[in-house]
Formats: C-alpha cells, sequence, structure tokens
C-alpha cells in the first residue's frame, strides 16, 4: 500500500528518465516502495531488491500500467555476494543504470549496554556496507553510460538525538561521509552523489509499531509544517536527484523532515 496521500500527490515529469536504468535496494515496501512506484511512473527501467516477495508483489500490482514493468530481485543486500549478483542483473536488465538508491535499512531497536560484536556487525552489514559495496558493483554500469546519481539515504535521527538504536544512527551518519568521498573521487565521470535524509516517514511499519500518541504530539511540536511526511515526499525528490534537471548538485545533503532539526 502506497504512503499516506502519496497517490494523491501529483509528480513532476522528468523526460531524462525515461527508459533509463534504475536500481532501488529495499524497494518492496516503505519508502523504497514509493521509490519503485514512482520511477515506474516517469518511464524508467526499474529493478529493486527485497526480501519479501509478498510486499513486493504489491509494488508489482501497483506499477502495471507502467511502461516497464519493474523488476524484483529477492536479494539479502546483508551479503555481498547476493549484492553483487542483484546489482549484475539489473545492470543486465535496466539496459545499464543510471541511477542507484541506496535506500535498504534496518531501524531494530537495541539498548545500547547490550549490543554485542556479532548484533553490531549485523546492523553496519545491512545499513552501511551493503550501501558501500552497492556503490561499488553499480559504478562501472554508471560509468559506461556516461554519468549518473548515486543516492544515500540517511536519516535524521542522529541528528536529533533519538536514543535507542545507536548502531542504526551511527551508520545514517557515515552516508554523509560516504557520499562526498564518492562525489569528489568519481565526479569526473559524471556520476553525482548525494544524501537525502528523511524525517519520520509515515511507513505501514513506523505507524503499526512505532507511531503513537507520544510520537504524534512531537511531530505537532517539531514539525514546521502542518501534516505528515509520506514515503511520496521523499520519492519525487529523489526523482529530481536522479534526473538531468539536478545535473551539476553533487556532493550535497537533502533533509525532508518538515522542519525538525
Amino acid at each position: 500500500m502506497e504512503s499516506p496521500s502519496s497517490a494523491a500527490i501529483p509528480l513532476a515529469s522528468y523526460p531524462s528518465l525515461r527508459g533509463r536504468g534504475v536500481l532501488i535496494t529495499g524497494g518492496s515496501s516503505g519508502i523504497g516502495g514509493d521509490m519503485v512506484r514512482a520511477f515506474a511512473r516517469q518511464g524508467a527501467r526499474v529493478a529493486f531488491t527485497g526480501r519479501n516477495a509478498a510486499s513486493a508483489q504489491q509494488v508489482l500490482d501497483d506499477c502495471s500500467g507502467a511502461t516497464y514493468k519493474p523488476l524484483f530481485l529477492r536479494c539479502d543486500m546483508s551479503d555481498v555476494a547476493q549484492l553483487r549478483d542483484a546489482v549484475a542483473e539489473a545492470d543486465a536488465w535496466t539496459l545499464g543504470l543510471s541511477a542507484l538508491l541506496n535506500n535498504v535499512a534496518d531501524d531494530d531497536r537495541h539498548a545500547f549496554l547490550e549490543v554485542t560484536p556479532d548484533y553490531f556487525d549485523s546492523r553496519v552489514a545491512i545499513n552501511l556496507r551493503a550501501h558501500f559495496f552497492a556503490a561499488q558493483a553499480a559504478l562501472p554500469s554508471l560509468q559506461r553510460q556516461g554519468g549518473g546519481s548515486i543516492i544515500n539515504l540517511g536519516s535524521t535521527s542522529w541528528k536529533n538525538k533519538v536514543a535507542g538504536y545507536a548502531a542504526y544512527a551511527t551508520c545514517k551518519s557515515a552516508m554523509t561521509g560516504l557520499t562526498r568521498s564518492l562525489a569528489r573521487e568519481f565526479g569526473p565521470a559524471g556520476v553525482r552523489v548525494n544524501t537525502l535524509t528523511p524525517g519520520w516517514v509515515m511507513t505501514d511499519k513506523q505507524l503499526s509499531t512505532w507511531v503513537d500518541a507520544e510520537g504524534e504530539r512531537a511531530m505537532d511540536e517539531h514539525h514546521c509544517l502542518p501534516g505528515r511526511i509520506s514515503g511520496s515526499d521523499v520519492a519525487q525528490l529523489a526523482l529530481f536527484l536522479a534526473a538531468d534537471d539536478s545535473r551539476m548538485i553533487t556532493a550535497q545533503e537533502f533533509v525532508i523532515d518538515a522542519g525538525w532539526t
């Protein structure tokens, strides 16, 4: 199911995305699912990874009218071998990648004093290592296309000093360093790299697990704008950052949090 109100928000049109190859990691639900839908509506050739076939099928069903029906790649992105295979398959199916959206994440809550080395490594594997090696695997394809866009999904959780998931916050803060380093290294090849940092987005997972009366009050207090953030709000900025319209924008962070931070 699309995020609240996302279907009602008209998307801008980006002709440069038509027929372009796009890989979205963690695209079977939440923000990732909304990005898959948005890029498919633009006429892009979209491949996306995920682990839940049922939720992925819902995304595919929502894209049934797209020019190119997206390709679902079942993949554990914490497994680098699987990750590399998925990127290679996406590259072949899309006829060359022009954009990588490093969206996969797991914001599992944890008590800092109880974190073990194995648990910490598992958080890094899905929330940072996957982004690093997905970019590494996708960059040759972007270079063959003459350039493109890498969009790393961050989080305002560490900016807002949210307790209860220090390992996750650590990984998300690292998106800034990864983005800026890759932007400098691969800019000469025409590859743009930016961070897209959402605030508290009202995905199905957030609504069913974390959003309670206290959370609603916090959003009312800290948001400068009325309303709630949807996955479509994030997806619309991702479209711009992937399109040629943003051709001279790189090494930047874009925050979508209704003014909370």
